[in-house]
């Protein structure tokens, strides 16, 4: 059972080149605070007035003008900047509505994309078909893959314990956001893009996902939000700009077999059922307050955070 049709060793060149690009406007925009401006203020504006009308128009020929494209480019921009605001601003860092931000954001992220899972099931395309142009099958994937992101929002927590390092690059650190909810969530959005964009999630799907959490556990550990609402938005402002790249320049298509489908939507669903059963027992052993306490504070993982502070 494979899962794409990848050309060679140039579909790996490729991929690898948009790999280090984005870890590297990654780390532009997360050590420089004009780097963070000019990345997802200044060049955001710039591209909404003058090439994403064009490039992005609804309807054109490679799906880039849906309403889940839009909604996804502004809510990841508004993530980087809500971000940079509470990094940047010592009066926000106290305030528990500032902090209740990145959950939101992220939750709202994450809420998104299962609604897209949802409306693909709706089309009944049980073969498959174009949809906006852009190849989708409906199937039972997408419900299993619905309930997965549903759960991965049940299970954030912690968000009170957010903290901003006191290094120069001033990074906003999630310790309660674990290895395990890390990799729960990337099961799900990886099978999310493989369910609704499914012959692009070579890139939006396993390259960004690697993007962000290569830096989560190599270069900045505990950063792992701040690092996924970077590149997210670097590269789906790159797709409204170049929207022919997954299609026409650099394509991957997906095998189309719907045991692909189905394997990954469960393997995302077991994980996030697995994660929200262990979290549910820590809170009932613990005695904890899941929206107010943090839930893994006594681990390893969660100190070696903010040991590196």
């Amino acid at each position: 059972m494979g899962l794409y049709a990848v050309p060679g060793l140039t579909g790996w060149a490729i991929m690898l080149f948009v790999l280090f690009a984005l870890m590297a406007f990654n780390e532009l925009g997360r050590t420089t605070k004009w780097g963070g401006i000019v990345l997802f203020l200044i060049i955001p504006i710039i591209m909404t007035i003058f090439v994403w009308p064009e490039t992005a128009a609804p309807g054109n020929e490679y799906g880039t003008g849906t309403w889940f494209n839009w909604v996804k480019t502004y809510s990841a921009l508004a993530g980087c900047l809500g971000f940079m605001a509470i990094r940047y601003i010592p009066s926000l860092q106290k305030k528990k509505w500032a902090l209740a931000f990145p959950p939101l954001i992220l939750a709202l992220n994450i809420l998104e994309a299962c609604i897209r899972d949802f409306q693909v099931f709706t089309y009944g395309a049980w073969n498959g078909t174009f949809v906006d142009n852009l190849w989708v099958m409906s199937g039972p994937w997408n419900i299993m893959n619905g309930i997965a992101g549903l759960l991965n929002i049940l299970t954030i927590c912690g968000w009170l314990g957010i903290v901003i390092s006191k290094e120069r690059t001033k990074d906003m650190l999630w310790p309660d956001m674990i290895w395990a909810w890390i990799i729960a969530y990337d099961l799900w959005n990886f099978a999310y893009t493989y369910n609704c964009i499914a012959d692009h999630s070579f890139y939006c799907g396993l390259t960004l996902l690697l993007s962000c959490t290569i830096p989560a556990f190599f270069i900045k550990k505990g950063a792992w939000l701040q690092h996924r609402a970077s590149t997210l938005a670097l590269w789906i402002m790159f797709v409204m700009t170049v929207p022919s790249f997954a299609d026409r320049i650099a394509p991957v298509p997906t095998t189309h077999n719907p045991k692909a489908f189905f394997t990954l939507s469960l393997l995302a669903l077991i994980a996030n059922v697995a994660l929200a059963v262990y979290q549910l027992l820590r809170i009932r052993k613990l005695k904890l307050n899941p929206v107010r306490d943090e839930i893994y504070k006594d681990t390893e993982v969660y100190k070696n955070v903010l040991a590196e502070k």
